[in-house]
Protein backbone atom coordinates (compact mmCIF):
# COMPACT_ATOMS: atom_id res chain seq x y z
CA UNK A 1 0.00 0.00 0.00
CA UNK A 2 1.75 3.40 -1.26
CA UNK A 3 1.68 6.05 1.72
CA UNK A 4 2.60 9.66 1.07
CA UNK A 5 3.06 12.05 4.15
CA UNK A 6 4.32 15.62 3.50
CA UNK A 7 6.40 18.17 5.48
CA UNK A 8 8.04 21.19 5.71
CA UNK A 9 5.35 23.74 5.26
CA UNK A 10 4.98 26.51 7.00
CA UNK A 11 4.46 30.66 6.24
CA UNK A 12 7.34 32.73 4.61
CA UNK A 13 7.99 36.37 3.37
CA UNK A 14 8.04 37.22 -0.10
CA UNK A 15 11.62 36.14 -1.41
CA UNK A 16 11.69 33.67 0.85
CA UNK A 17 12.32 29.80 0.89
CA UNK A 18 11.10 26.86 2.17
CA UNK A 19 11.53 23.18 1.58
CA UNK A 20 8.96 20.58 1.40
CA UNK A 21 9.79 16.81 2.23
CA UNK A 22 7.74 13.77 1.37
CA UNK A 23 8.64 10.31 3.25
CA UNK A 24 6.92 7.27 1.36
CA UNK A 25 6.28 3.57 2.01
CA UNK A 26 4.67 0.84 0.82
CA UNK A 27 7.06 1.13 -2.68
CA UNK A 28 10.53 0.63 -3.60
CA UNK A 29 11.43 4.44 -3.79
CA UNK A 30 12.29 5.44 -7.25
CA UNK A 31 10.71 2.96 -9.18
CA UNK A 32 7.65 5.30 -9.73
CA UNK A 33 7.13 8.66 -10.82
CA UNK A 34 6.68 10.91 -8.21
CA UNK A 35 5.34 14.99 -8.01
CA UNK A 36 4.42 17.85 -6.50
CA UNK A 37 1.10 19.70 -6.79
CA UNK A 38 -0.35 22.52 -5.31
CA UNK A 39 -4.03 23.53 -4.90
CA UNK A 40 -5.31 27.30 -3.92
CA UNK A 41 -8.78 28.29 -2.59
CA UNK A 42 -10.66 28.19 -5.97
CA UNK A 43 -7.99 27.28 -7.75
CA UNK A 44 -7.38 23.46 -9.72
CA UNK A 45 -5.09 21.05 -8.53
CA UNK A 46 -1.77 22.06 -10.17
CA UNK A 47 1.44 20.33 -11.26
CA UNK A 48 4.26 21.86 -9.60
CA UNK A 49 7.20 19.53 -10.67
CA UNK A 50 7.61 15.85 -11.25
CA UNK A 51 10.72 13.12 -11.11
CA UNK A 52 11.46 9.99 -13.31
CA UNK A 53 13.62 7.05 -11.64
CA UNK A 54 16.08 7.96 -14.09
CA UNK A 55 16.20 11.78 -12.40
CA UNK A 56 14.39 13.19 -14.92
CA UNK A 57 11.99 15.94 -13.87
CA UNK A 58 9.92 18.46 -15.65
CA UNK A 59 8.52 21.98 -14.11
CA UNK A 60 5.66 24.06 -14.75
CA UNK A 61 6.21 27.21 -15.90
CA UNK A 62 5.29 29.18 -12.87
CA UNK A 63 8.07 27.83 -10.57
CA UNK A 64 10.96 26.97 -13.27
CA UNK A 65 14.17 28.88 -12.12
CA UNK A 66 13.04 28.62 -8.43
CA UNK A 67 11.96 25.26 -7.59
CA UNK A 68 13.79 22.49 -7.70
CA UNK A 69 12.58 18.64 -7.04
CA UNK A 70 14.96 15.85 -6.05
CA UNK A 71 14.49 12.53 -4.51
CA UNK A 72 16.82 10.93 -1.80
CA UNK A 73 15.91 6.72 -2.60
CA UNK A 74 17.73 5.51 0.60
CA UNK A 75 15.75 7.90 2.71
CA UNK A 76 12.23 6.93 1.02
CA UNK A 77 11.56 11.02 0.64
CA UNK A 78 10.72 13.41 -2.26
CA UNK A 79 12.05 16.97 -1.69
CA UNK A 80 10.78 20.28 -3.51
CA UNK A 81 13.15 23.36 -2.68
CA UNK A 82 11.22 26.92 -2.78
CA UNK A 83 13.55 29.31 -3.49
CA UNK A 84 12.28 33.09 -4.63
CA UNK A 85 8.80 32.63 -3.06
CA UNK A 86 5.71 34.74 -4.30
CA UNK A 87 2.52 35.45 -2.73
CA UNK A 88 1.09 33.21 -5.25
CA UNK A 89 2.77 30.09 -4.65
CA UNK A 90 0.36 30.48 -1.51
CA UNK A 91 -1.59 26.78 -1.48
CA UNK A 92 -1.54 23.34 0.32
CA UNK A 93 1.17 21.60 -1.46
CA UNK A 94 0.65 17.51 -2.58
CA UNK A 95 2.90 14.83 -3.01
CA UNK A 96 2.14 12.25 -5.10
CA UNK A 97 3.20 9.04 -6.77
CA UNK A 98 1.97 7.76 -10.48
CA UNK A 99 2.56 4.05 -12.09
CA UNK A 100 3.44 5.99 -15.34
CA UNK A 101 3.18 9.23 -15.96
CA UNK A 102 1.73 11.54 -18.99
CA UNK A 103 3.32 14.70 -18.14
CA UNK A 104 1.23 15.75 -14.46
CA UNK A 105 -1.36 13.27 -15.62
CA UNK A 106 -1.06 9.65 -14.12
CA UNK A 107 -0.89 10.79 -10.69
CA UNK A 108 -3.04 8.46 -8.45
CA UNK A 109 -0.89 8.13 -4.55
CA UNK A 110 -1.50 11.16 -2.84
CA UNK A 111 -0.58 12.57 0.67
CA UNK A 112 -2.63 14.72 2.78
CA UNK A 113 -0.79 17.80 1.58
CA UNK A 114 0.94 20.66 3.58
CA UNK A 115 0.11 24.58 4.11
CA UNK A 116 2.45 27.16 1.77
CA UNK A 117 1.51 30.43 2.84
CA UNK A 118 3.56 33.24 1.10
CA UNK A 119 3.04 36.66 3.08
CA UNK A 120 4.37 39.97 4.14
Amino acid sequence: QVQLQESGGGSVQPGGSLRLSCAGSGFTFGSLPMGWFREAPGNEREGVAAIDGDGSTIYSDSVKGRFTISQDNAKNTLYLQMNSLKPEDTAMYYCAAARIRHGFAGFRYWGQGTQVTVSS
